[in-house]
């Protein structure tokens, strides 16, 4: 699939067949697809000043959203892998050409899709037209809504440190998302959404490039603080525990969507590799990679403030699906499960699906649980690492000793909560 996304004063005449996608517009007809709008005028909104080349990152991203929402699974030849063909207008496209081949690294390992990307003038670096802010925070956070990012800002807070919070708006989370950063420390706090809208899209909607965005604002916000301004470099928080980042396939047959690559350490370090020779002085840091979720929420330096807010936080990948309530029986809910047990917090989430032990008709499809006993089955009977297989095989890694010991310890943390309900 070809997709030319750039501003609207672009000239897509010789955009042949490719979809056309407005970057920081509306489409002004059917045929056309628009991203990013929303973005560009809260910025300016706030008079923030960003760097040009982190407008560029932006622009890649929401090119990268587009191609994932118009680009149809079922249309490929094994149903899955999809092909894209992406031109992106950017301001100093010389630059970003010398780096196709890590850009086309970075999004194959993250949605296992095949990318051929080129970069093209024209793209935008808008500036506050008077007084730009440059706020004095000295690190971003993502603050998504979530247990675990939820958890990381309240311990950033808690070490002395002074956290620009800021978040992607999704439908059943901005208020929570306004609520926590309020509760916190009254965090100064930045919600977009690059509401991408592509005609024809699938349904349901492929998110598997959705935590590129995500990071692609963290960036943004990074460049406008006083510190970056000043020469200095800014630490991007993306607090998530290792278990859901690693995600190693459950079963030979999860592979896909069903193990999602949002926060993979492989992920983050080819996107540094990026940033840093894009001479963006930003460092993504996960503090939690080698932590379990149980063990994140018994270590959390606030405890009073967990307990007050953690069952707010949204963890379920099915959310919206079931009326904006956990559903129970997805894994991101099984791994939140199974960590307030190992924490000994007593969890307050409404489930949809509670017992976990059921076998009449209404529980018999749990599809993820069945693959997590299935997963417990096989670690016992070969052990972790033969399980893991090539999950963490890659140099980018080096000793893999501690992020295989932390898989063992969130596999025990779900054993107990499979044990509890009588999963067998």
């Amino acid at each position: 699939m070809k997709l030319i996304c750039a501003p609207k004063d672009y000239t897509f005449a010789a955009a042949g067949d490719a979809l056309e996608i407005i970057l920081y517009g509306n489409p002004d007809r059917q045929t056309r697809g628009g991203a990013g709008a929303a973005v560009r005028d809260e910025i300016l909104r706030q008079k923030l000043h960003v760097a040009a080349r982190a407008w560029d990152f932006l622009s890649l991203t929401l090119s990268v959203i587009a191609a994932d929402l118009a680009g149809h699974r079922s249309k490929s030849p094994d149903g899955w892998t999809r092909e894209f063909e992406i031109t992106v207008s950017v301001t100093d496209p010389d630059f970003w050409n010398t780096q196709r081949e890590l850009v086309k690294n970075i999004l194959g390992f993250l949605t296992t899709d095949r990318w051929e990307i080129s970069f093209v003038g024209g793209g935008i670096s808008p500036e506050p037209e008077n007084d730009p802010v440059c706020p004095e925070e000295d690190c971003i956070t993502l603050l998504s809504g979530g247990l675990d990012s939820f958890i990381g800002t309240i311990d950033l807070v808690a070490n002395g440190r002074r956290p620009f919070a800021v978040s992607q708006v999704v439908t059943g989370d901005a208020d929570n998302q306004r609520s926590f950063a309020k509760a916190i420390g009254s965090l100064r706090h930045l919600q977009i959404n690059h509401n991408t809208h592509v005609p024809n899209s699938e349904s349901p909607p492929s998110q598997r490039a959705r935590s590129l965005i995500f990071i692609a604002y963290g960036v943004l916000a990074a460049t406008t603080l006083a510190r970056y301004h000043a020469g200095e470099g800014v630490t991007l928080y993306v607090c998530e525990n290792g278990f859901i980042s690693v995600n190693p396939p459950l079963t030979g047959a999860r592979l896909g969507s069903l193990s999602t690559r949002t926060t993979h350490p492989v992920f983050l370090r080819l996107l540094q590799r990026l940033l840093d020779v894009a001479g963006l002085r930003v460092r993504m840091e996960n503090p939690y990679q080698l932590k379990t979720k149980g063990e994140m929420l018994r270590e959390c330096k606030n405890q009073t403030l967990l307990r007050a807010h953690a069952a707010e936080t949204t963890s379920c990948g099915r959310f919206r699906k079931f009326g904006y309530t956990h559903c129970g029986r997805c894994v991101p809910c099984l791994v939140r499960r199974a960590a307030f047990r190992a924490a000994g917090m007593k969890d307050k989430t409404e489930y949809k699906y509670e017992d976990l032990g059921r076998t009449d008709e209404d529980y018999a499809s749990f599809d993820d649980v069945r693959s997590v006993a299935m997963a417990l089955a096989e670690v016992e009977a070969d052990g972790t690492e033969t399980w893991l297989g090539m999950s963490l095989s890659t140099t980018l890694l080096g000793d893999i000793d501690a992020l295989q010991a932390m898989v063992g310890r969130g596999l025990k943390e779900l054993g107990a909560l499979l044990k509890f309900y009588g999963v067998k």
